[in-house]
């Protein structure tokens, strides 16, 4: 690890594996049950962290999982493990958290540990929603964890909400959406679902007991998303994220623009110079690794530049904004037409990607269809 290069700003995830019960939808690697692990695992990854003392970080992302499940006791644990940790001066340093876990004993250490922004999982404010997908939490208890965050003084909060779950209807999206408005909250990820193999959501699919809205119902949704946000201030700056002004996740534009960030814990990935490294995604053997190794890493590979090309597609194809031409130019000693051109015109003649000159973006109706769009800028390897 020691041979990366540290003068530049990197960007920090550390994944918490832990939740006090998996959600039904949910593919992540987290568990419920394992909170007898809790400690060893912090210690771990509090050693882990250590290796990037000479760091300096412009975003941190603590993500899971859910990480104000983690006890008071470990909480501290990384407080002090943070300690060592360099942050830019205006770096953005997020923690997730689901409503129910949060107490204000836990927020005031993530702020004495230099948390400035809040990632809350809602998914939904009507109770019926939530324990259909399994949601350990209320709308009741929402509100209070919001209040309380507030309170502490989290003032850059984020808040995640799903279309598309099971029974939902065009109202409930439509005051859900309100709702958060109404809170003045200055993020809102709005996801649809989507139902991963292996989760009891993709059972109850096969056996044809998922109740979700139709395609176009759907697609109705996240149009009003767009226009109803837009309304009211917000920036879709992202295919699910909208800000309030000057209020981007700087976190997720490094991963969008496919720059280098670091991940620690177990399942977390890095990518560095090009290189992709993987750690574990099982807490015990995550353990075992960081005692014996210092790292709980069990794969690296190289991206070819065919790869690395591929990704910076998919990935800033996502942005509203699109992918600058310069920027891909100064990346890659390549005009981007000498490598695409032709995918790039058929999409522009069937109106789903946009070039303005400056950016090759998706069109609103290519949004829609991004991936099918963005299956052709798979490249053939030879």
């Amino acid at each position: 690890m020691s041979c990366m290069s540290i003068n530049q700003e990197k960007a920090l995830y550390v994944h918490i594996p832990f939740c006090k019960k998996k959600c039904d939808y949910c593919d992540f690697p987290s568990y419920s049950g394992k909170e007898g692990l809790m400690v060893e695992y912090t210690k771990a990854l509090c050693n882990e962290l250590k290796e990037y003392k000479d760091f300096v970080f412009k975003t941190i992302f603590i993500g899971g999982g859910t990480p104000t499940y983690l006890s008071y006791e470990c909480i501290l644990m990384l407080k002090e493990a943070f300690e060592d940790i360099h942050i830019a001066k205006d770096g953005e340093f997020t923690v997730e958290g689901n409503p129910g876990t949060f107490t204000i004993e836990k927020l005031e250490e993530f702020k004495k540990m230099g948390v400035n922004r809040l990632s809350i999982g809602l998914q939904a404010f009507q109770n019926e929603l939530l324990k259909g997908i399994g949601r350990i939490h209320s709308e009741e208890e929402f509100m209070k964890s919001y209040k309380m965050a507030k309170e502490v003084g989290f003032n850059n909060i984020n808040v995640d909400l799903m279309f598309g779950l099971p029974g939902q209807t065009m109202e409930q999206w439509k005051e859900s959406l309100k709702k958060a408005v109404d809170l003045k909250i200055n993020h809102i990820s709005a996801y649809s679902l989507i139902v991963e193999e292996g989760t009891p959501f993709h059972r109850r699919e096969k056996n044809g007991l998922l109740d979700t809205p139709c395609e176009e119902v759907e697609r109705k949704m996240y149009e009003y998303t767009k226009e109803y946000l837009e309304k009211v201030g917000y920036n879709q700056y992202e295919i699910s994220n909208f800000s309030r002004e000057g209020m981007e996740c700087k976190h997720n534009l490094v991963y969008w623009n496919l720059e280098d960030y670091i991940g620690c814990g177990s399942g977390a990935h890095s990518f560095i110079d090009g290189k992709r490294i993987q750690n574990t995604g099982n807490p015990e053997e995550y353990i075992k690794l960081v005692k014996n190794n210092g790292t709980g890493t069990v794969d690296s590979f190289k991206n070819s530049l065919e790869d690395t090309i591929e990704e910076f597609m998919f990935m800033g194809l996502r942005k509203i904004e699109g992918i600058n031409k310069l920027n891909f130019k100064r990346r890659f000693e390549k005009d981007i037409y000498s490598i695409y051109g032709d995918i790039i015109s058929k999409h522009v003649n069937n109106k789903l990607i946009e070039d303005d000159g400056e950016n090759i973006k998706l069109t609103p109706q290519g949004i829609q269809l991004s991936n099918m769009v963005m299956s052709d800028f798979i490249l053939d390897k030879a």
